[in-house]
């Protein structure tokens, strides 16, 4: 009766536990913590070698096996009892707590540190004035800033080779400068609204990679304007996310697939990114035929965005765009039989203008056309039109 007793009361503590637990640890929803009462083991080492001995399993369901308490990670180990020592203390101290927590360090993952401090907020806070010390951005509420401190050793101050006695004295600061100039003290700061600022790229199921901001703009406006015609255009599932050039796709990917989004690139051609072994279109991390060139809806082999509205539309935009005369305009010759792209033939024509003249610069091209309306025209524009409209049908295409 006293075994049934014991056994029901640990079943009850392994149920209240994995509750518990499991409520904040986001790693492995899917084990249970089992306690036993087990007579000990001569060949253990004491104290466990006499006596009844409490042991504590993690069971696998899915897997149909368990493991001692101690084969798990640290970061397991760490943060199973923690919950387990703290339940105790509250147990035996009450709201009488002042709080006072290190920095697990390297035995929790980012995401182990991140259901910490959600712990910490949730179960804590409300009760307890917690203080921790922490060099981890993942232990910062970015949100909350206004509640760290930083924590530096301040340099003494020389004058000719000599300290002044008041800043030497000073030593270990605690300041509520979250500005501070120390760069080792801003670090984890820094890092933790660097977190914060990326979470935004993650928002849609369906991401598209595109080089930079010019992209985004020019994406926006003839989605509205083939909408505005009744044509294909862009799934509003697609969310657009600049990524800063065909070298920087690969960190993208990296960011992007640990959130199992569905990824699709639209690039300009790769022949650059090859030469430098960037190519995405190897990359693992996306599915086959998820990465575009402008190549393709350009009609020409050398090709970016520009290209796909076409030379005589795109001559009228940079024109409008910067004011230029026509005679300036006509210092371009007619394209050769393989053109370039674009982009690189305006930059050889601004620098034949006067040197107080503007700089070329892809955004403002771009930046003029978002601003105007669905009735603005170009010369030649049905060729931007059914370009970008191919690009769009490929792009929907991807989604079902």
């Amino acid at each position: 009766e006293q075994h049934e007793m014991l056994t029901a009361e640990l079943e009850g503590a392994s149920n209240r536990l994995t509750s518990e637990f499991f409520n904040y640890w986001s790693q492995d929803q899917n084990l249970r913590v089992q306690f036993s009462l087990q007579r000990a083991l001569p060949g253990d080492p004491p104290p466990f070698n006499e006596g009844w001995v409490i042991r504590t399993r993690i069971q696998d369901p899915r897997r149909e096996y368990s493991t001692t308490f101690d084969e798990r990670s640290a970061g397991f180990v760490w943060f199973f009892s923690f919950l387990v020592w703290f339940s105790q203390i509250r147990r035996q101290y009450g709201e009488h707590l002042v709080v006072l927590l290190d920095d697990p360090g390297l035995s929790l993952h980012a995401r182990g540190q991140a259901d910490l401090l959600r712990y910490i907020e949730e179960r804590l806070a409300p009760s307890y004035q917690v203080m921790l010390t922490t060099h981890s951005p993942f232990m910062i509420d970015a949100s909350k800033l206004y509640r760290a401190r930083t924590v530096e050793k301040v340099a003494a101050d020389t004058t000719a080779g000599q300290p002044q006695p008041s800043e030497a004295a000073l030593g270990t600061k605690v300041g509520d400068e979250v500005l501070s100039s120390d760069p080792d003290t801003l670090f984890p700061l820094q890092a933790a609204l660097a977190y914060e600022i990326s979470q935004p790229l993650f928002v849609g199921e369906h991401s598209l990679l595109v080089e930079g901001p010019s992209e985004i703009l020019y994406f926006q406006w003839f989605k509205r304007k083939l909408a505005s015609l009744g044509r294909t255009t862009l799934d509003d599932q697609w969310v657009v996310t600049p990524c800063g050039g065909i070298d920087k796709i690969a960190a993208f990917l990296s960011l992007f697939t640990p959130n199992k989004l569905h990824i699709a690139v639209v690039t300009s051609t790769l022949s650059g990114g090859k030469a430098l072994g960037l190519d995405p279109r190897g990359s693992g991390l996306l599915r086959q035929g998820h990465v575009l060139t402008m190549d393709d809806y350009a009609r020409q082999g050398d090709a970016g965005i520009e290209d796909v509205i076409g030379r005589g539309a795109y001559l009228s935009l940079v024109q409008q765009a910067y004011g230029l005369s026509p005679e300036q305009m006509n210092t371009l010759g007619k394209p050769g039989k393989d053109p370039g792209p674009l982009v690189k033939e305006m930059e050889q024509l601004f620098t034949t203008l006067p040197q107080q003249g503007p700089k070329f610069e892809r955004y403002r091209p771009a930046e003029f056309l978002i601003q105007q309306s669905m009735e603005f025209d170009l010369p030649d524009f049905g060729r931007a039109l059914d370009g970008f409209e191919a690009l769009f049908r490929d792009l929907n295409a991807m989604l079902y």
